[in-house]
């Protein structure tokens, strides 16, 4: 009976766990939202960069009107969108914003059904986001990078790091290396909506153990424990993006996790709230298992897991991430965030949303970037190369490229 009883016991525990730990999509999201909200005014970075770079914002002409804006939240969880609206303004009072910020997941959506102008997103659209754009106007987007993507800021859009146990003796990778370590063969990946067959590789290039990247003695058989997200979120359609050449073939022993409900926390003991993410998950793990190999944010780093630097190829620089290489756009896993808008082949973009996006490619706009403390500004090379494409927009059909 002792035996029955304290196998119910251990029963009725692991139930507790499984309700605190919710799965729940609504408690995700209340969970989420609590964590948003300790970091919507907090200005992470402090140290200034140098925008002298970048070019002086002089009107075209005086602008009025209204700017209709569908998608990230995290401009309005942040002071972002206030300081850039207020910038606008300094030169054109007379325009009007109505922004309906309530995700990225909404920001194709406003344009295709042409309720909104320009679509703040926090990543690229997905496939199927454009191949419903490209229904209604028979193009694409037209894609304006931003800002890059945070240093360590959950939930804006941090760059990704590859993460080992603190005891593995590997001390660098490539991206071809990770491509063999989280990918598979294939017969090709995507840009955007497109497929692209020159992307395929064979299973010669698969990398399954550690003696594969060159460690020897005791570690040279042994297996490599991929740890990663799960495929529905879309840090692996970047990953893939950037690694992988588009591609949806992953390590077949790959084991994914999910963002959870924290147990045992109450919302303002920790900076995630009661969120208890993937990330932190998969870096518990790696932590405990010396073959493991995950990727993630640095803000999840524990004493347990180490980085390396990273290189696009053997040949190198190898660039270890620090908030200085990713503003610099120089550490290959820096991510970006976009302003999507539409433009008909053989047209050009509305003037407002063309002024607008002049402005926060401005001095004066990527300095309300820097303000706000989150995102990272642009360097005067990458506004360069997305002023070419305001200016060109209009000009070919594949403007999301």
């Amino acid at each position: 009976m002792k035996t029955i009883f304290a196998v119910l016991a251990s029963l009725l525990v692991a139930g507790a766990e499984a309700q605190d730990r919710s799965l729940d999509p609504l408690e995700l999201q209340k969970a989420r939202a609590e964590g948003l909200k300790k970091r919507a005014a907090r200005v992470f970075y402090t140290k200034p960069f140098d925008l002298s770079g970048l070019p002086e914002y002089k009107p075209e002409r005086k602008m009025s009107g209204t700017l209709r804006q569908w998608g990230s939240n995290y401009l309005a969880d942040s002071m972002l969108e206030k300081f850039l609206e207020e910038g606008f303004h300094k030169h054109h009072p007379d325009v009007k914003f109505e922004s309906n910020l309530g995700s990225t997941f909404i920001g194709m959506a406003g344009l295709y059904t042409k309720r909104a102008d320009l679509a703040p997103m926090g990543r690229k659209p997905t496939w199927d986001e454009l191949q419903a754009y490209q229904r209604v106007f028979a193009t694409l987007p037209v894609e304006i990078m931003m800002a890059t993507g945070s240093y360590d800021v959950a939930g804006w859009t941090f760059a990704l790091v590859p993460f080992v146990n603190k005891d593995n003796p590997i001390a660098k990778l490539t991206l071809e290396q990770l491509d063999g370590i989280f990918g598979a063969e294939r017969d090709g990946g995507w840009i955007g909506n497109e497929w692209d067959p020159g992307a395929a590789r064979g299973p010669e290039k698969n990398i399954r153990t550690w003696g594969q990247l060159g460690l020897a003695d005791d570690w040279a058989g042994q297996p490599i424990h991929v740890y990663a997200y799960n495929l529905n979120y879309h840090f692996p359609r970047d990953f893939a993006e950037k690694v992988m050449k588009g591609s949806n073939k992953w390590n077949e022993k790959l084991r994914e996790y999910s963002n959870k409900t924290r147990t045992g926390v109450a919302a303002d003991d920790k900076d995630f709230g009661t969120l208890l993410g993937a990330g932190e998950q998969m870096i518990a793990e790696v932590a405990k298992d010396p073959y493991g190999i995950t990727y993630t944010g640095i803000l999840y780093q524990n004493p347990g897991v180490k980085t390396v630097p990273l290189a696009n190829n053997a040949a190198g620089p190898f660039i270890a991430p620090t908030i200085e290489t990713i503003q610099a756009r120089q550490y290959p896993l820096t991510r970006e965030v976009y302003y999507y808008t539409n433009c008909a082949v053989g047209k050009q973009i509305d003037p407002l949303v063309r002024e607008f996006l002049r402005f926060v490619l401005s001095r004066e706009g990527q300095e309300a970037v820097q303000r706000d403390g989150k995102y990272l500004p642009l360097t005067a090379e990458a506004v360069r190369e997305q002023l070419k494409k305001l200016d060109q927009a209009g000009t070919a059909s594949k403007a999301a490229e």
